[in-house]
């Protein structure tokens, strides 16, 4: 593990790149022994300032919750990350650019609990019924890395490129349709962009769910009741720009309408 003080100081550098939409290079860079862990510490380095300032934190959100890219990356779980209260947009907003340096947008399935889960080895049915509610979410990804460069640790250290999401569409009950089967489309500006279905994570988007609660139970922790779970991507990430309206279709489930401003 790295020292406290370099914790720190990472943690600094990714608080002002995001407050100050400022790109900064690989933390691997300069501390080539920093370790998935180190990643880690410094999101609860992140998280403790940022309650300090008054922020909540929301929820948690997956990523890497595709076998493919998994193994592009070399592991075998997701990635997570925190979802602050204040970076939640209602269906229908304008996104602002200012403040984002180059996001693009992906299209998840979020969770909703009624119950605390926790431990080793939850099941999915186990999940599902302590799931208050299922809804379609758009995530807006940024990565503050020059030029979309950067390593697994350092993207975790980066709080998994967490920028903005938005929850719309028609929450449901999780026993009221098949969650391996949601069709999804992405349009921008009216032209499609994506097309694919929720079983593009990992054949369940329940799964990724299962494997976030598996972690937090080796870090001595547990998924409160009322948490947003973002299950990861569904679909490619599409680049937007000032002007690009994203509609995102949820078979069964609603849309999803953004503008960015």
């Amino acid at each position: 593990m790295l020292e406290t003080a370099t914790i720190q100081a990472i943690a600094d550098t990714v608080d002002w790149a995001q407050s100050s939409a400022s790109t900064i290079v690989k933390f691997t860079d300069a501390h080539p022994e920093m370790s998935i862990d180190d990643g880690y510490a410094v999101q609860d380095e992140l998280l403790r300032r940022w309650e300090a300032k008054g922020r909540r934190l929301a929820g948690l959100k997956a990523g890497l919750t595709s076998k493919a890219k998994m193994e592009q990356m070399g592991v075998d779980v997701p990635s997570f990350g925190m979802l602050m209260h204040d970076t939640c947009y209602p269906e229908g907003s304008q996104i602002p650019m200012a403040g984002l340096i180059h996001p693009r947008v992906e299209a998840e399935i979020a969770f909703v609990t009624k119950a605390e889960l926790s431990g080793p080895d939850v099941s999915v049915a186990e999940i599902l019924a302590a799931t208050d509610f299922i809804q379609p979410a758009l995530e807006i990804i940024d990565s503050r890395f020059e030029k979309f460069k950067f390593d697994l640790v350092s993207v975790i250290a980066d709080n998994g490129s967490s920028s903005r999401f938005v929850l719309g569409g028609r929450p449901m009950r999780p026993e009221a349709l098949d969650l391996a089967t949601v069709g999804i489309v992405m349009e921008k500006n009216g032209a499609s962009v994506a097309m694919t279905s929720s079983a593009a994570v990992l054949g369940h988007p329940a799964r990724a769910v299962q494997m976030l609660i598996a972690w937090l139970h080796g870090r001595g922790r547990s998924l409160p009741a009322g948490s947003v779970v973002l299950s990861g991507a569904a679909t490619e990430a599409a680049p937007v720009e000032a002007g690009d309206v994203i509609t995102t279709r949820f078979q069964d489930m609603g849309s999803i309408t953004v503008q960015f401003a």
